[in-house]
């Protein structure tokens, strides 16, 4: 039902083609959410390297900065799609749930989430070894580096295979993990409920926060 050597063959044939056309996703059923979701890491990937150049204006960085927060809740939210998606599997199969089986600290969806990130690692990576203005030396590295994340990636596809045959099977439980990214929302972020209190042009000043929205973004 959900086939983990076609999500990682769609993370890599992907990131290989939006480098050369526009991002799309030409799938359909389980693969159009891991693409979609794929798609955001890819975009978020691209900002990041602008945030940390030197030579960019300051009103870029602040685009770049609020591109990447936008990029990264629809990141989140598209884990999320995911692991709704393998409940609504469970629950419409009607599988048979062992009431003791014990749960995984990380879902399916974290696990897809991560195997994205490698393949754009892996990608880039693999572009080092194009160039012609480095050393031996760090063209070792850079095999080094391929060769871990290459282990890495067949040891999360392996352990996401079993975590989801054990779901299916009802051998673990499956549930979404929401995360209430704090930061977008103008409902829980003190410095934009506080801002849009006093108006627009009116100084903001700080304000105490809890732990949970100093750390949770």
């Amino acid at each position: 039902m959900i086939d983990i050597k076609e999500i990682t063959d769609l993370q890599t044939s992907t990131v290989d083609r939006w480098h050369k056309e526009p991002v799309d996703n030409k799938y359909e059923g389980f693969l159009k959410l891991v693409c979609e979701q794929h798609s955001f890491n890819y975009l978020l990937w691209h900002e990041e390297d602008i945030a940390r150049s030197r030579d960019v204006t300051d009103a870029e960085i602040a685009r770049v900065k609020r591109s990447i927060d936008g990029y990264n809740q629809q990141r989140n939210d598209w884990i999320e799609k995911i692991d709704d998606q393998i409940a609504l599997i469970v629950d419409s199969s009607e599988i048979a749930i062992d009431p003791n089986a014990p749960m995984n600290t990380e879902t399916p969806g974290c696990t897809i989430d991560r195997l994205s990130i490698l393949a754009l690692r892996l990608y880039h990576l693999r572009e080092q070894l194009e160039r012609d203005d480095v050393s031996e030396e760090h063209f070792d590295s850079v095999r080094k580096k391929i060769a871990v994340c290459r282990l890495q990636q067949d040891d999360l596809s392996c352990s996401l295979g079993q975590l989801i045959g054990d779901i299916l099977s009802g051998k673990k439980r499956h549930r979404t993990y929401r995360q209430f990214k704090m930061y977008n929302d103008p409902t829980l972020n003190p410095y934009l409920y506080q801002a849009a209190a006093k108006g627009p042009g009116k100084p903001h000043t700080a304000s105490t926060r809890t732990s949970e929205s100093v750390t949770a973004p």
